[in-house]
């Protein structure tokens, strides 16, 4: 069989842990970022208790969890699930050390903000919302080496 034929079967096929990275992906891409547009317009009313983002905040964790598990059981149902292997923790690997700069920005930022009062709940957005960014990014450059080929 010729590299193209074979090539052109893998990009067909996709593994359970592309699959995989796809839930995640559109799992946090939307759970917590509807968490920023409801914790968005709290700000934007004068909300700053930070306590009263917590439910807001479970309610995304919650939607997270369903659409993992939901999205896992229906992967694992359409195609077996196979051990994670070599290429799957040697992309990841790649994808976490390309992408932990965006957290370390973040935290960084919010010791900055710290240090000059900032109030707490902005302080916590700014964490969460890298801690958010890292992750898509992470995420989103795993899929690509994954549809590179890698």
């Amino acid at each position: 069989m010729s590299s193209r034929a074979v090539t052109g079967e893998a990009r067909l096929s996709t593994s359970f842990a592309e699959k995989s990275v796809w839930i995640q992906l559109i799992g946090v891409a939307v759970a917590l970022g509807l968490y920023f547009v409801v914790a968005g317009w709290m700000l934007a009313r004068g909300i700053t208790i930070l306590p009263a983002f917590a439910g807001v905040f479970v309610v995304a964790v919650v939607l997270l969890v369903t659409i993992l598990v939901g999205g896992h059981l229906v992967a694992a149902l359409v195609g077996r699930p196979e051990p994670t292997d070599v290429r799957d923790r040697e992309i990841e690997g790649r994808a976490e050390s390309r992408t932990g700069w965006i957290l370390a920005t973040g935290v960084i930022g919010a010791i900055g903000a710290l240090v000059v009062a900032v109030e707490p709940v902005w302080v916590a957005h700014l964490l969460l919302l890298s801690l958010y960014l890292a992750e898509l990014a992470r995420l989103a450059l795993q899929l690509v080496y994954y549809r590179r080929g890698m």
